[in-house]
């Protein structure tokens, strides 16, 4: 690109020159009794340029207006075509440019010690300068899509520190910039076969440094939907490289804090791995076990909605292989006070390709679910819950009514066996207390007023009723529950009731995502 420059004025070396303005009167209280000559303002002879004889301000040249007219003129199909067809500098001249404009140090993160980003609660920072940087992606972008583009003369400077300089942006805190450099990232891996590798790789430091380093970065989102697309399109039967990419890369991403702000992007590419390879499902869902939250019920309702959508592609042979440690899991789930966490537990009950997996294995299943589901049917606080677990037992009572019998008698066998257990204990203490009371020395260490008999050690749950009972209260709790309709959930909420800044708002709902801005442009 070329830039105008001011053109130094001929004989601008001369002495006395006219044109310079009377200087500005320093102190302006002081008397005027002798007025001294007033000096003109030399310019030294080395000056190239000389000030105008007006004084009002100027307009100065639009340079950045030029460039982005040079830009605009850059979307035509036939200059575009034209400079393609005829100069294959404009490849290098294309290249220059973006790299000038694009590649620059990021300013520091806005929040860089605090809790990490919240996209239901904060706004994201966006960048002053967005309005020329959107021309250039866009340029870019369309250079590269264009059908006369030739990857052999662009290798040779879209080479790896080309794209080690792109990565480094997607830290930016902007999204609208995340979501342009995510499609010209795309575009290059598509293109350029040599760099796939190391594009990879690079992606994978990402990730490391992330997990085990700083847990703050603003592009994972971005690089995982990257990832997802090139997963999908892996060849089978997978590469070993590929698996310890799911293994040590993808699956340990579950652990960091700031799981929220990508996860969905995260659990597609996992599906994505399950549905190329089955065999990955046992290590896929011991992993997700392992690192199940303990204390933190928002994440836990997100390892539950990867859990699904796994089981949803799960093949029988391997849903075997996991069933039990993951209805052992279920089951803590399903007796969580949180109530989003044993709601969203329970709703696997209406997964109709779930239920088709219990219905197969409910001799084993049903063992483990059965003491949790009936104990919190009576004792979860929230009513909700009851008819949840009330239909998740009147399944398991249609599925199998000889087993659903069985695990009712073994849990009232379980429950009386507890009870002559803590009676055992009541006695021993008894005992204890007897032997204690007959030390004459009794009465000076023990208070006679605090002497009372022990107090009776209630079970967890309450006492099982007949068969008949529990079979007659599951089906009308169910009943109840389907005639309240889920409704659906909105997908983005705000937490508080804090103002919002309009600007930020408003820039980030009229922004259009690369790929519409491109296709609607190329249908014109």
């Amino acid at each position: 690109f070329f830039f105008k420059t001011r053109t130094p004025k001929k004989g601008s070396n001369k002495k006395g020159s006219n044109s310079v303005p009377p200087a500005t009167q320093l102190l302006k209280g002081k008397a005027s009794g002798s007025q001294a000559p007033l000096k003109k303002e030399k310019r030294p002879s080395s000056s190239r340029f000389s000030l105008s004889n007006n004084r009002e301000l100027q307009k100065l040249p639009a340079l950045k207006g030029d460039t982005h007219t040079l830009l605009f003129a850059g979307f035509d199909r036939l200059v575009k075509n034209m400079y393609l067809y005829t100069h294959f500098s404009f490849h290098v001249v294309c290249l220059f440019q973006f790299g000038v404009n694009m590649f620059r140090t990021l300013p520091p993160s806005s929040n860089p010690t605090g809790a990490e980003f919240d996209p239901e609660e904060d706004e994201p920072t966006l960048e002053a300068a967005w309005p020329h940087l959107q021309l250039v992606y866009e340029f870019f972008l369309r250079f590269l899509e264009s059908p006369d583009f030739q990857p052999n003369i662009a290798k040779k400077y879209i080479d790896q520190k080309f794209v080690m300089q792109l990565l480094d942006l997607f830290d930016s805190e902007d999204p609208r910039e995340r979501d342009f450099l995510k499609t010209t990232l795309h575009r290059i891996y598509g293109k350029f076969l040599g760099l796939r590798a190391y594009i990879r790789k690079q992606i994978n430091n990402i990730f490391y440094r992330f997990i085990y380093e700083t847990e703050h970065h603003n592009g994972i989102a971005e690089l995982l939907e990257i990832l997802g697309s090139i997963i999908n399109g892996f060849a089978l039967p997978l590469k070993e490289e590929h698996k310890i990419f799911l293994l040590k890369v993808l699956l340990p991403l579950h652990k960091v804090k700031s799981l929220s702000v990508y996860h969905p992007q995260l659990a597609y590419c996992v599906v994505q791995f399950l549905e190329k390879d089955s065999t990955l499902t046992e290590p896929v869902v011991m992993a997700l076990l392992k690192y199940w939250p303990k204390t933190h019920s928002p994440k836990e309702v997100m390892f539950l909605n990867e859990l699904e959508e796994i089981l949803d592609v799960i093949e029988p042979s391997e849903f075997v292989k996991v069933m039990e440690p993951l209805f052992r899991q279920l089951a803590k789930c399903v007796s969580s006070p949180h109530f989003q966490v044993a709601e969203r537990a329970l709703y696997y009950w209406n997964n109709e390709y779930i239920m088709s997996l219990i219905s197969d294995n409910a001799a084993r299943i049903l063992p483990i679910m059965f003491p949790s589901l009936y104990r919190n049917s009576k004792t979860h606080w929230n009513k909700t819950i009851h008819g949840l677990i009330y239909n998740a037992l009147k399944l398991f009572m249609e599925m199998n009514q000889k087993l659903f019998d069985d695990c009712t008698q073994q849990f009232r066998a379980e429950k009386n066996k507890e009870k002559a257990k803590w009676k055992e204990r009541e006695e021993a203490w008894i005992k204890i207390e007897n032997l204690a009371k007959s030390n004459p020395q009794f009465l000076m260490y023990v208070d006679s007023s605090s002497l009372s008999s022990p107090v009776d050690m209630e079970t967890d749950g309450p006492c099982i009723e007949d068969v008949m009972m529990l079979k007659k209260t599951v089906e009308e709790e169910a009943i109840q529950l389907h005639r309240d309709q889920r409704r659906e959930r909105p997908l983005m909420r705000r937490k508080s009731e804090l103002p919002q800044d309009t600007s930020t708002m408003n820039a980030l709902e009229t922004h259009r995502r690369a790929e519409d801005m491109i296709g609607a442009q190329d249908g014109h």
